[in-house]
C-alpha cells in the first residue's frame, strides 16, 4: 500500500511528460505537477503546517485545489473539505470543530467573497485564510509560492495515517466528520478504477465537486491512481460540457443522473461530436431505465456503471459490472467491492433471507475510522466487530446485487447532494418568529427532489422573504423551494412530527 502523494510521485517518475491536469490555459505534466506540489508543501511548512494538523480547502474544482490538497497531505497534514455552497456560519462551524490551522480558498467564484463570509464568525484555531486562486490567471498562486520555504521531500507519512475528513450531516442536524486513511482511499479507488476500466490514456472531465467524495476520490484521485489526465470543471453548464467533450476528447465523465438528463435534453447535442466519451458512472438517486439506454444510444457511452456509497464507506459500497444490462444498471447498485462484506439485517441485527428488505451493513477496508471527536456517534454507527450501519434499507439477490428501497431517515437528495431535514429545521428555528419546523422532500423534474418546509410562526411571515432569509444562512441546495404555514404540526404520542401526514 502507499500514500496519496506517493501515487503522484510514482506517476511522475514513470511518465513525467504525460498530461496530468488541464485547467483552462494551464497544462501540467505529471513531472510539473509533482514539482509544484513539493514547492507548495515547502510554503505550507514555512507557514507552520505540520504532520497531524488540519487544513481546509474551500474552493471550486481547479488545479490549485489538487496541488494544495496533495501538498498538505505530503506534509502528513489532514485535509478538510468545505462545500462551496456553504454560507459563512456553516463553513466556520466545520473549521472550528475540525481545528483547522489554515483554510485555502479563492477570490470571486460566482461572486462569492469567502473570506468576507467568515468575518465575525467563530473559526476557532484558524490562523489564516489563504487565497490560492484569483479571478483570472495564475498570479495569485504564483504569489502564494513566493511566501517562503523550500521545496520539501515527502514527510514520514504512513498509509494508515488519516488523509482527509469529509463532513456529512447527520439525522441529528449536527455535521459529522468522517475520517479515512491514505491506505483506504488508495485501495478503494484502485478497486473502483479497475472495475470501470480506467487507463492511463483516459481524459476525465471532473464535473462533480472536489469537496465531495465523488469529485475528489472517484475524480482526481482516481486519475492519479491510473495516470490519467484531469480536466476540472468549476461550474456545470450543459452547452459548455458538450463543447469540452468534443474539444478535449473527454473519455470519462461520471455524474448524477441530472447531469446526463440535461445533456440529453440540450438542443445542441447533435451539433457536437462526443464520440470520445466511453465511460460514465452515476447513482445517488433512482435512475430510469430509459436514461441508461439513452446514455448508451444517444450519448454514445460504451460503459455506464451505477454505484452506491456514502462518505462513511470511503465513497463506495457497491458498483455494477462491465456488461450488466440496462435494467440491472438502472434498478440495482451492483455488487459489493471485492474484499468487502455486505449483509442485510433486521431491526435486531440478524441477517434476513435473500430478497428480503433490511438495513444494509458493510464491513471491510472501506469503512471509515470513525467520526472526528464524536465517539458516541461512531459507536452508534460502527459495531464492535466492524460493521458500518448505513441506515439505508435495501435488498440483496442471490447474485449479490443490491437495491436501495428506502433512504436514510428523512434524507432528501437534491441534484445529487444529501440534505438532512434536521439540519435545515435547526436553521429555520434560528428565525425569531418560527416556533416549530419540519422539512420534507418533494419531487422535482430537474433536481430529482427539493426540500419543502412546514412551519409554525408567532406572526405572519411572507414566504418569499423567508426563502430569501434562508438563502442568506444556508447553502442553496438546502433552501426550501416552498414553505407551508400551519397553526401546529401533527405529532404522535411521543412528540415526533408525523411527516407522512405532511407529505400527504
Amino acid at each position: 500500500m502507499t500514500t496519496i502523494p506517493q501515487l503522484l510521485f510514482d506517476q511522475a517518475a514513470r511518465r513525467p511528460n504525460a498530461l496530468a491536469i488541464e485547467d483552462g490555459t494551464w497544462r501540467l505534466s505529471y513531472g510539473e505537477l509533482a514539482g509544484l506540489v513539493k514547492d507548495a508543501a515547502g510554503v505550507m511548512q514555512h507557514m507552520g503546517l505540520a504532520r497531524g494538523d488540519k487544513f481546509g480547502i474551500w474552493a471550486p474544482n481547479c488545479a490549485e485545489w489538487i496541488i494544495t490538497a496533495l501538498a498538505g497531505q505530503m506534509l502528513g497534514a489532514v485535509m478538510v473539505t468545505l462545500n462551496t455552497r456553504y454560507k459563512g456560519m456553516e463553513a466556520a462551524d466545520i473549521l472550528r470543530r475540525s481545528k483547522c490551522k489554515f483554510v485555502f480558498t479563492v477570490q470571486g467564484f460566482l461572486n462569492h467573497d469567502y473570506p468576507a463570509m467568515l468575518s465575525g464568525c467563530d473559526v476557532g484555531d484558524l490562523r489564516e485564510v489563504v487565497i490560492v486562486r484569483g479571478n483570472v490567471g495564475r498570479e495569485v498562486f504564483n504569489t502564494f509560492l513566493t511566501r517562503g520555504g523550500e521545496s520539501v521531500k515527502i514527510a514520514d507519512v504512513r498509509d494508515g495515517d488519516i488523509s482527509d475528513i469529509i463532513f456529512t450531516s447527520g439525522t441529528t442536524g449536527t455535521p459529522k466528520g468522517a475520517m479515512t486513511t491514505h491506505a483506504q482511499n488508495v485501495q478503494v479507488f484502485e478497486s473502483f478504477t479497475d472495475a470501470i476500466g480506467m487507463t492511463e490514456d483516459d481524459r476525465y472531465l471532473v464535473v462533480n465537486p472536489f469537496f465531495h467524495s465523488f469529485g475528489y476520490k472517484a475524480g482526481w484521485l482516481s486519475c492519479i491512481i491510473k495516470g490519467a489526465a484531469i480536466f476540472p470543471l468549476a461550474v456545470y453548464d450543459p452547452k459548455n460540457v458538450l463543447e469540452r467533450i468534443e474539444r478535449d476528447k473527454i473519455t470519462v465523465m461520471p455524474g448524477a443522473p441530472t447531469i446526463f438528463q440535461t445533456l440529453l435534453a440540450h438542443p445542441d447535442i447533435k451539433k457536437h461530436d462526443i464520440s470520445s466519451l466511453r465511460v460514465a458512472t452515476t447513482g445517488a438517486t433512482t435512475i430510469p431505465v430509459d436514461l441508461i439506454c439513452a446514455m448508451h444510444e444517444d450519448l454514445g457511452i460504451d460503459d455506464v456503471f451505477s454505484a452506491y456509497g456514502l462518505t462513511e464507506s470511503t465513497g463506495v459500497v457497491s458498483l455494477c459490472q462491465k456488461g450488466d444490462d440496462f435494467e440491472t444498471i438502472a434498478t440495482t447498485c451492483g455488487r459489493p467491492l471485492p474484499g468487502t462484506e455486505l449483509r442485510i439485517v433486521d431491526d435486531s441485527g440478524e441477517g434476513v433471507e435473500s430478497g428480503e428488505e433490511g438495513e444494509i451493513w458493510v464491513r471491510g477496508f472501506n469503512v471509515m475510522q470513525g467520526y472526528l471527536d464524536m465517539p458516541e456517534a461512531t459507536a452508534e454507527t460502527i459495531t464492535p466487530d466492524g460493521w458500518l450501519k448505513t441506515g439505508d434499507i435495501g435488498t440483496q439477490d442471490q447474485k449479490g446485487y443490491i437495491k436501495i428501497t428506502d433512504r436514510k431517515k428523512d434524507m432528501v437528495i437534491v441534484g445529487g447532494f444529501n440534505v438532512y431535514p434536521a439540519e435545515v429545521e435547526q436553521s429555520l428555528l434560528r428565525h425569531p418568529a418560527i416556533s416549530d419546523a419540519a422539512v420534507i422532500g418533494m419531487s422535482d423534474d430537474r433536481l430529482g427532489e427539493v426540500t419543502q418546509a412546514h412551519i409554525v410562526t408567532s406572526k405572519v411571515l411572507d414566504e418569499d422573504q423567508l426563502v430569501k432569509w434562508c438563502c442568506e444562512i444556508m447553502a442553496n441546495y438546502k433552501v426550501p423551494r416552498s414553505i407551508k404555514f400551519h397553526d401546529s404540526l401533527p405529532r404522535n404520542a411521543s412528540g415526533k412530527v408525523m411527516k407522512y401526514m405532511l407529505k400527504a
